[in-house]
This record gives structure tokens, C-alpha cells and sequence, in this order.
């Protein structure tokens, strides 16, 4: 979907993709990480170490907070420093825990939520990340339910069916988009 939006004239910033970009190597996050989660939190090359990371905050508050005091505003500086700079009609903020970051919900003028059957969530999870079953059912037990993604969202776009199925809804959203862009610059 949000390759489909870039194509179509928007400008997509993924969170994750930005976390990714701090915390690869010699990312801006990697000597806090190193600072609060020791040498072993590193890949010899110098990236954080995403699988033992993982298992260190994945079940523990504390240690989860840790890196999301690392992480959040770093992300959120690079995400607004990126919007500042857009020339496109508007931006997409693709922001995977948007219910449980409210910084990114006061941020946007519309929340589309895309959804799927858990099920094939997790599979795909799976294919894109080598995570087990077991892995990804665990981080999505932490995660907001597919109830509170529904509530916050003025948009729905279903993502179960086709490669053309989700295409065409894009095209669509993209419309209503642009219609929104120009009413808010209208204001």
C-alpha cells in the first residue's frame, strides 16, 4: 500500500524504516543503545542487534521503556524533519503502533487502518522477518487489538484479498486524500 501511495505522488515515511535507519550501522542511535544495553546489543558490524534486543525488552517493562526513550524521539525528530521538507500533495505517516503512540494520532488529520486476518498477519510476518509463530503471536499480544486500531480510524482499507483488490482501494484512498489535501490548504 504505501508503495503504491509513493507512486501515486505521495510521500510515505515509515516509522520502522526510520528506526531501522537509527539503528543500523553507525545509525544516530547506536551509542545510546550501546550505553544502555551494553556491547552485546551490537551485530559486529556495528547495527543493533534486533533478535537479542528483542528478547531483552519483549516481557520486560523497564527494559522495553529504555529503548523506547532511545528510539521515540530520535524517531520522531528524523519523521518531522522529513515532513518539513515534503513538496507532494501530502504525507503518509505509516506508523505501526499508532494506537499506542498518541503523538502520531494527535499528528495526523486521518487515520486509515489496514487490516487483514490475523492469520495471514502473521504469516506474512513471518516471511518478511524469519520470526517463528510463536515470536510474532507474542509481540502482537502487545500490541493495541484490532478493535482499538478500528476505533481511532476514519478510513478502512481491508488487505486479504488480491494484489489488484488492494490497488484499486488505494487509488481510491488516494483520491480522498488529495481531496483532504486541498480543503486543509484551503484553510
Amino acid at each position: 500500500m504505501a508503495a503504491r501511495l509513493t507512486a501515486l505522488g505521495a510521500l510515505v515515511i515509515d516509522t520502522d524504516e526510520v528506526s531501522r535507519e537509527l539503528t543500523g550501522e553507525n545509525g544516530r542511535a547506536i551509542a545510546s543503545i550501546r550505553e544502555a544495553f551494553g556491547p552485546r546489543a551490537l551485530t559486529p558490524g556495528g547495527a543493533m542487534d534486533r533478535g537479542y534486543v528483542r528478547q531483552r525488552v519483549f516481557g520486560d517493562a523497564h527494559e522495553k521503556k529504555r529503548l523506547e526513550s532511545i528510539l521515540h524521539p530520535m524517531i520522531r525528530d528524523e519523521v518531522e524533519s522529513r515532513i518539513a521538507k515534503a513538496t507532494g500533495p501530502y504525507v503518509v505517516l505509516v506508523v505501526p503502533l499508532l494506537v499506542e503512540t498518541e503523538y502520531y494520532r494527535l499528528r495526523c488529520q486521518s487515520i486509515v487502518t489496514v487490516t487483514c486476518p490475523l492469520d495471514v498477519r502473521v504469516v506474512r510476518v513471518m516471511g518478511r522477518s524469519g520470526l517463528t509463530r510463536a515470536e510474532v503471536l507474542s509481540i502482537v499480544a502487545t500490541q493495541a487489538t484490532d478493535d482499538q486500531r478500528l476505533a481511532v480510524a476514519d478510513e478502512l482499507i481491508e488487505n486479504a484479498g488480491t494484489l489488484e483488490e488492494l490497488s484499486l482501494a488505494v487509488e481510491a484512498l488516494h483520491g480522498r486524500l488529495l481531496n483532504c489535501a486541498r480543503a486543509v490548504a484551503q484553510e
